[in-house]
């Protein structure tokens, strides 16, 4: 039997981030000082700066004040095979230019330690056996720029196929802001995470260990568990719901009772993965990652 640890127990305070962010130093509408401005003024705690192909380096980045920024870069093309990907890599990778194309650029950023994240999977027209091609540690969930530009902003589709291979793979929401014109979306998706202090490390090792939500709109305020159940305190919502996999689900609320605050439930033991998604009135969503962070436990062992 694997023990399973559960991923919320841990001290810290939540910090709003977005890990997918665009400048003028690609294909963005706005500097680093516009976007710092904007995104401190939403009550936003960091940013990845993630410009495609276009390394960010923290000597470069605006100095820690009313908003941190942190390091990444956005891979984009196709790989051997002829697949499409647009591929988020989050910490320092130096070296990886466009003219070396997407599968050495990913190899690159892979042997330097970057955390990896399928991007936009629905947008991209990436099918659930491209997102297991690659190991990725994440995915994008949801994609505020992919939701205008045609719809395909959802990724839970592959996530899950993801987890039913490999369970501490994280899902991630994100504007992939580029706020052009063209491309106006912001502050329409993000991730809390649960840290013991606003600086890289700390955001950093919370992000890699999956010690995160991801929001649309509503909010969990606690997350805890006994042993059999978890037990949540979030913003005024309509629906829990705990989802395994395949068809499995448990679920609280309805359509036209009274909103949520509180809600316990338990966990089947059985499950070789397991996360809570939450709807607000308005049809926002937020997610956990799953539960318990390690391999899945055998069907007869408690996590």
């Amino acid at each position: 039997m694997t023990v399973r640890r559960f991923r919320y127990d841990a001290p810290g305070r939540w910090l709003k981030g977005n890990t997918h962010i665009h400048t003028t130093a690609s294909d963005g509408g706005k500097t680093l000082a516009e976007l710092t401005a904007l995104y401190a003024g939403a009550g936003y705690d960091f940013l990845c700066c993630t410009d495609h192909w276009v390394a960010s380096y923290r000597e470069a980045l605006p100095p820690a004040g009313e908003l941190l920024w942190l390091e990444g870069v956005e891979l984009d093309g196709t790989d051997e095979r002829g697949s499409f990907y647009h591929i988020v890599c989050l910490g320092r990778v130096e070296g990886v230019m466009e003219p070396m194309g997407l599968p050495a650029g990913l190899a690159e950023a892979r042997r330097q330690g970057a955390f990896t994240i399928l991007a936009h999977p629905h947008w991209s027209g990436n099918s659930c056996g491209e997102a297991l091609r690659y190991p990725f540690d994440g995915v994008e969930i949801y994609n505020h720029q992919c939701r205008w530009l045609n719809g395909k902003g959802d990724g839970s589709v592959h996530w899950n196929a993801m987890l039913a291979e490999r369970p501490d793979v994280a899902g991630l929401a994100v504007d992939d802001a580029h706020l052009r014109p063209d491309h106006p979306g912001w502050n329409g998706g993000w991730v809390m995470v649960l840290a013991p202090e606003r600086t890289e490390g700390a955001i950093s090792a919370a992000l890699r260990a999956g010690t995160f939500y991801s929001s649309c709109g509503p909010r969990f305020d606690r997350i805890t568990w006994d042993g059999a159940k978890v037990h949540l305190e979030t913003s005024p919502v309509q629906f829990v719901r705990l989802v395994g996999p395949g068809c499995a689900g448990v679920r609280s609320g309805s359509f036209d009772g009274p909103p949520l605050r509180e809600a316990e439930l338990a966990v089947p033991l059985d499950w070789p993965y397991v996360y809570v998604e939450i709807e607000d009135g308005r049809r926002r969503r937020a997610w956990t990652n799953t539960l318990f962070a390690g391999a899945a436990a055998a069907a007869e062992g408690a996590p």
